[in-house]
C-alpha cells in the first residue's frame, strides 16, 4: 500500500498524541502512587509515634514497679526504707549551711556564707551526685546501700548553740541503724556519729565498707590552673601526712584517720577518729578546659568493729584552706593541706611557715590593703638580704671600671676563648673582684620566689582582693583575652609585662659591667630570658607577679644608687691598683685547681687542632 504525504503525517500525528498520552497517565500514576505511599507513610509515623509512647510508658511503669519490688526485695526487714521521697533538711552557724537528705541519711553539699565562687554565688561544696555511705545486711540472704535507703529524719535540736539531726532506719521492733549530726557555732566541721544495733546482722565479719564518690568543681577564674596546677589529694596515712596530685590513684595499706579532696582554696575531708584499716582512692581530672568540673574522686575504706552494738565516730570538714583554721581541727596535720612547700621544695617551707606567713599576716593587719602589704613584704625581704647583695653589687662596679680593659684582652686573644678566660680569671684575681658576685642575687631569688610561689598560690586572704587594675590577687590580672590560644597564651596579664619590663631593665643596666660578648646566646640571653619569663609569670597569681616587679624596681634602684652614690669609685680603682702592685698570695681552693687545670687542658686541644690544620 502506498502511503501518500498525508497518511504519513496523520500516523506521525497519531504516534505523537499515544505517546503525549501514556506520558502522561504515567506521569499521573505515578503522582497518585507518591502520593498513596505519603500517605501511607504519615500513618505509619502517626502509628510508630503513638506505639512507642503506649510501650514507653508501660515500659517506665513496669521498671518502677520492678525497681520498687527490688529495692523492697534488697531492703529486706528494712522494707520501709525501700521507697519513699526525698526530703531535704539544713543546718546552719554564721560560716556554712549544711544541706542534708534523707536519702541516705547524709550530707547533699554544703555553702560556705563567707566565700563568693567566680560566678558571685556563695562557694558550693558537694554536687547532687556526690554520695557517701556503706554496705549493710538487711537479711540473711540480701544487703544494700544506706544511700538507696531512705531515713526518717528527727527533728532539728538547738543545745548549747550546736545544732543536731538524726536519721534514722527501723524495722518492726529496733532502729539499726541511725546517723547523727552535730554542726557547732562557727565552726565547718561537722560530727557524724554512726550508731548500729546487732553489728552481728548487720555487718559481715563486723566490717564496715565505706565508699565515697566525690566531684570538684570551678570556683576561681581560671578552671584550667585550677584544676591542672592546684587540685590533688591529701591523707594522712600511718601517722604520716601524704598527698598525691600527679598519680590517680592510692592504696591505703595501714590506718588512715582521714581524705581530703582539695581546691585550690577549698577542702572536702572525711575523717574517721577511729581510723580506716585499709582502703583506696582514684581520682581522676576533668579533660575539658571549659568545663565547671575539675575532678571525680572514688573512694573505698574498710572498718572494724567490734561488739553487739557499735558507735562509729567521723567527721566531715567543709571549708576554706586556711592554715590556721585547718591548724584548729582535731584532726592531725590538716594544716599541711595548704601546700607551702612540697617535695623538691619542701625546704622552702619553714620559709613560708616561720618568717613570710607571720610578717605578711602581721603587715596585712595593718588594714592597708593587701597590694601594700606586699610592697612593704617585699621591702622587708630586700632589707634582710641587703646585706649579703652588697658585696655582689661592688663586685658589679668593679666589673663597670674594668670593663674597658677586659675589652681591650678580649681583642688582644680574638677567637681564643680558652686563653680570654684563664687571663680574665688572673685580671680579676690581681683586681680583686668576685666572678661570682654577680650571680648571687639570682641565687639568693630562687628560694625566695619559690618560697612566695606556693604562698601566694595557697593564700586564701588574698583571694578576691583587689589592687590598682588587679580585681584579684590570687588569680592572674588579664587586660585582654581570646578564646583561641597562640602558643598557650589566651591573654595578657599587665603585672606580667611589668614584671618582664622590669627584669629586662636590670639585664641591660647590667650588661654594662660585664666585657663585650661575640657568643650570640650570651649577647642575647638579656633579651631571651625577659621573653621566656613572660609565658613563665602570665598564669600567675598577680600577687606573685606584682612582689616580681617590686623587688625588680627595689633592684634597680638598689644598683643606681650604691654604685652612683654610697661606693667611692675612686677608692675602688686605687685599690684595684694596690692590689696589682702588691699582689696577696692567696691558696687556690681545689675548685679553682680543677678550672684552671681544666682551662688549660682545653687550650692544649685547641692549640693542637690548629696545628693539625683543625682536624
Amino acid at each position: 500500500m502506498k502511503l501518500d504525504k498525508n497518511t504519513v503525517i496523520g500516523f506521525s500525528l497519531l504516534a505523537i498524541l499515544f505517546f503525549l498520552f501514556f506520558w502522561y497517565n504515567n506521569k499521573q500514576a505515578s503522582a497518585f502512587q507518591a502520593y498513596e505511599q505519603h500517605i501511607k507513610d504519615s500513618i505509619a509515623k502517626v502509628n510508630a509515634s503513638k506505639a512507642p509512647i503506649v510501650d514507653s510508658i508501660k515500659e517506665k511503669m513496669a521498671a518502677a514497679q520492678h525497681d520498687s519490688a527490688f529495692r523492697t526485695e534488697k531492703a529486706g526487714r528494712l522494707k520501709n526504707a525501700a521507697v519513699g521521697a526525698e526530703q531535704i533538711t539544713t543546718l546552719e552557724n554564721d560560716v556554712v549551711k549544711v544541706t542534708l537528705t534523707n536519702k541516705g541519711g547524709r550530707i547533699k553539699f554544703v555553702e560556705l556564707k563567707k566565700f563568693k565562687s567566680f560566678d558571685g554565688t556563695n562557694v558550693k561544696l558537694g554536687t547532687e551526685t556526690d554520695k557517701l555511705g556503706y554496705k549493710i545486711n538487711t537479711s540473711n540472704n540480701t544487703s544494700a546501700e544506706t544511700n538507696d535507703l531512705f531515713f526518717t529524719a528527727s527533728a532539728v535540736d538547738n543545745k548549747d548553740g550546736n545544732q543536731t539531726i538524726s536519721y534514722s532506719l527501723s524495722d518492726s521492733s529496733t532502729t539499726p541503724v541511725k546517723h547523727t549530726y552535730i554542726l557547732k557555732p562557727g565552726n565547718y566541721m561537722i560530727d557524724w556519729n554512726i550508731d548500729l544495733q546487732n553489728t552481728n546482722q548487720l555487718l559481715t565479719n563486723g566490717q564496715v565498707n565505706f565508699v565515697w564518690n566525690s566531684s570538684t568543681t570551678q570556683h576561681e577564674k581560671s578552671a584550667n590552673y585550677e584544676r591542672m596546677q592546684m587540685s590533688n589529694i591529701c591523707f594522712y596515712e600511718d601517722n604520716d601526712f601524704d598527698y598525691i596530685s600527679r598519680k590517680t590513684e592510692h592504696k591505703f595499706e595501714k590506718p588512715t584517720n582521714w581524705l581530703s579532696v582539695v581546691q585550690q582554696f577549698f577542702n572536702t575531708t572525711l575523717v574517721a577518729k577511729n581510723n580506716f584499716n585499709s582502703g583506696n582512692v582514684s581520682w581522676q581530672r576533668a579533660t575539658v578546659d571549659t568545663a565547671p568540673r575539675l575532678a571525680t574522686v572514688d573512694a573505698s575504706f574498710e572498718m572494724k568493729v567490734s561488739g553487739a552494738n557499735a558507735s562509729i565516730p567521723m567527721q566531715m570538714y567543709f571549708g576554706p584552706n586556711e592554715f590556721q583554721t585547718l591548724k584548729r581541727q582535731p584532726a592531725p596535720d590538716m594544716a599541711k593541706i595548704v601546700n607551702l612547700g612540697r617535695d623538691m621544695y619542701a625546704f622552702v617551707r619553714p620559709i613560708n611557715q616561720y618568717i613570710i606567713m607571720p610578717i605578711f599576716n602581721l603587715i596585712s593587719g595593718l588594714n592597708l590593703g593587701y597590694g601594700i602589704a606586699i610592697l612593704l613584704l617585699t621591702i622587708f625581704i630586700r632589707l634582710i638580704t641587703a646585706p649579703l647583695m652588697y658585696g655582689s653589687y661592688v663586685s658589679g662596679a668593679k666589673m663597670k671600671i674594668l670593663r674597658p680593659e677586659l675589652d681591650e684582652l678580649k681583642k688582644k686573644f680574638g677567637s681564643d676563648q680558652q686563653g680570654f678566660a684563664m687571663a680574665q680569671m688572673k685580671f680579676n684575681k690581681e683586681a680583686g673582684v668576685n666572678m661570682l658576685g654577680g650571680c648571687l642575687p639570682a641565687l639568693l631569688q630562687i628560694p625566695i620566689f619559690f618560697a612566695l610561689y606556693s604562698f601566694f598560690n595557697t593564700n586564701i586572704t588574698v583571694r578576691g582582693q583587689a589592687f590598682l587594675w588587679s580585681k584579684d590577687l590570687s588569680v592572674f590580672d588579664s587586660i585582654a583575652s581570646w578564646h583561641t590560644s597562640i602558643i598557650g597564651v589566651n591573654h595578657i596579664s599587665l603585672f606580667t609585662i611589668t614584671a618582664v619590663l622590669t627584669s629586662f631593665l636590670i639585664s641591660i643596666y647590667n650588661m654594662g659591667n660585664t666585657p663585650t660578648q661575640d657568643n650570640p646566646a650570651l649577647k642575647y640571653m638579656p633579651y631571651i630570658f625577659p621573653f621566656i619569663l613572660f609565658f613563665v609569670f602570665n598564669n600567675l597569681p598577680s600577687a606573685l607577679t606584682w612582689y616580681y616587679t617590686v623587688s625588680n624596681l627595689i633592684t634597680l634602684i638598689l644598683q643606681v644608687v650604691i654604685q652612683k652614690f654610697i661606693i667611692n669609685h675612686d677608692k675602688l680603682i686605687a685599690d684595684i691598683e694596690q692590689r696589682r702592685k702588691n699582689p696577696k698570695v692567696k691558696q687556690k681552693s681545689k675548685w679553682q685547681e680543677r678550672y684552671e687545670q681544666m682551662m688549660e687542658t682545653q687550650k692544649k686541644v685547641q692549640e693542637l687542632k690548629a696545628k693539625n690544620g683543625g682536624k
